[in-house]
C-alpha cells in the first residue's frame, strides 16, 4: 500500500485515478480548493483537503506532503487568465516541487502535455501560449531537481472509453482517454524505470500501441 496525495484532486483525470488507486489498496489525499468539491472527491475513496495552492507557501505544502509516498501534480489553471495560469500551472508547481524535497517525499508525478518541449511552437500571441509557456518551465524545473521524477505527456484528451494500451511518441496530435491516462498514472507510480522520464504517448491504433504495463517498461 502506498500513500499518494494528488493535486488537482477534482479534475477528471485526478477522479478516475483516485479511484483506481484506492480501489487498488492505495491511500490518496486529494487536494482541492472549492468545498463543493469534497463530496465528489471523497466518493472515489480519496480523502479530500483543501488547500488553495496558489497561496500556499513552500513550508505550508511540505506540511501538507509530508507522510506521504509520492505526489502527483495534476492541477491546472484551466486556461483564459494567462497571469493565473501561470500562478498555478508553473510557480504553484514549482512549489510543490520544492515542498516534496523539503519533506522528503522523493516520487513525483507531474501530468503535462505531449506538446511541451522548448519549440512548442505556440506563438506568443496566441490564448494558448501562457499554458504553453508555463507546463514547459514546470517540466523543466522537475528534470533540475533531486526528485525521482517523472513527466507524463499525454496528447489530445478525449471521454473515450479506456482501452488499456498506448502508443509512445504518438504521431499528431496523439489523442489519448483520460481513463487511460489514469491508468498510465497509476502504472507509472509503481514502475521505477520512468523514473528520470518523460513519456510522451497517445492511444495509437491496435496496430501501433501496446499495453500500458509494458510500454512503460520499456
Amino acid at each position: 500500500m502506498s500513500r499518494v496525495i494528488v493535486f488537482g484532486g477534482h479534475g477528471r483525470i485526478a477522479l478516475l485515478l483516485s479511484s483506481l488507486l484506492t480501489e487498488g489498496g492505495d491511500e490518496v489525499t486529494a487536494v482541492i480548493r472549492n468545498p463543493d468539491h469534497v463530496a465528489d472527491v471523497e466518493a472515489t475513496g480519496a480523502t479530500a483537503l483543501l488547500v488553495d495552492v496558489e497561496a500556499a507557501d513552500t513550508a505550508s505544502l511540505a506540511a501538507v506532503i509530508r507522510g506521504h509516498d509520492a505526489v502527483v501534480w495534476s492541477a491546472g489553471a484551466g486556461g483564459g487568465n494567462p497571469e493565473r495560469t501561470y500562478a498555478v500551472d508553473r510557480d504553484a508547481a514549482i512549489r510543490t516541487m520544492d515542498a516534496a524535497a523539503k519533506a522528503k517525499v522523493e516520487r513525483y508525478i507531474m501530468v503535462s502535455w505531449l506538446g511541451s518541449t522548448a519549440d512548442h511552437g505556440v506563438a506568443a500571441d496566441d490564448p494558448f501560449f501562457a499554458y504553453a509557456d508555463a507546463k514547459w518551465a514546470a517540466d523543466e524545473y522537475l528534470r533540475g531537481t533531486e526528485l525521482e521524477g517523472t513527466i507524463l505527456a499525454p496528447g489530445t484528451l478525449t471521454f473515450d472509453e479506456p482501452t488499456g494500451r498506448i502508443e509512445l511518441d504518438a504521431p499528431g496530435r496523439g489523442a489519448v482517454s483520460r481513463a487511460d491516462v489514469a491508468a498510465v498514472i497509476q502504472a507509472t507510480l509503481g514502475e521505477p524505470l520512468t523514473i528520470g522520464r518523460t513519456v510522451r504517448f497517445g492511444n495509437g491504433t491496435p496496430e501501433s500501441s501496446e499495453p500500458i504495463a509494458v510500454a512503460l517498461a520499456r
